[in-house]
Formats: C-alpha cells, structure tokens, sequence
C-alpha cells in the first residue's frame, strides 16, 4: 500500500494519488453497502426521505439538516464496519474487550440514527400535518 500525501506537488500526493484516494474510497463505500444490510436499510430510507423532501419542497435548511444526518449515520456505519472487520483480524476468536468494542461502537450509530429520525420528525411532521389538516 502507497504512503499518503496531501502535498499535491512532486511524486506523493499527485491528482493521480488524488484520483487513486477517491477510488479506494467509493470500493470502500460499494463493499459497506454490499456487505452491510443496516447500511442498505438506512440507503433505502434515506432515498425514500429524499423523494419526500422533493414532493414536499422543504426548505434549503432542511436539505442541510437531512444530509448532515445522513452523512452522520452512514459514516458511523462505516467506522462501524471497519471496527467489526479490524476486530475480527486482531481476535478471531471470542473476546470480551473485543465485544465492547464492537457495541460501543454500534451504539454510536443507533445514537446517529435515532439523531436522524428526530431531525426527519421535526423537518416532515409539521408539513405532513398541515397536509392532512
């Protein structure tokens, strides 16, 4: 595996080393999604709540809000998954620490998620009231 650089000059760090960088990370986020069925559930519902905010024109500041607290979670799925796979490698076999480990971090993205649904709440619950009153 190449060092990593930021310095776009020289040899490290190029825009190919750039390019190269982006690539791994969208390999990254096709195997979290491929492998991951919370990662496939929160992509679904997140599609569906952009459909939503399409049909309801919610506002610019709403948009922000959803896609800070999509971002949030699925980049808490990410560490998530990483853990679980560095975990495995460090312990294949049962391990207490390792276990906290892994619910701690599971637990960051619960926290995330029910974030999120709190946000969607507060964005769609009023419109869809108004839509129905």
């Amino acid at each position: 595996m190449k060092a990593d650089s930021s310095n776009f000059s020289g040899r490290k760090g190029s825009l190919k080393d750039r390019i190269d960088s982006f690539r791994n990370a969208l390999r990254g986020l096709h195997i979290l999604i491929k492998s991951q069925a919370n990662a496939r559930i929160h992509v679904a519902i997140l599609i569906l709540v952009v459909i939503a905010g399409l049909i309801l024109r919610i506002t610019i500041n709403n948009w922000i809000a959803i896609a800070f607290a999509a971002g949030l979670v699925l980049s808490g799925e990410c560490f998530n998954t990483a853990i679980e796979y560095l975990s495995d490698i460090v312990s294949p076999q049962y391990n207490e620490t390792i276990k906290k480990l892994k619910d701690i971090s599971a637990a960051g993205v619960l926290i995330s998620a029910i974030i999120s649904v709190l946000i969607g709440i507060a964005i769609f619950l009023p419109r869809l009231v108004n839509l129905f009153a």
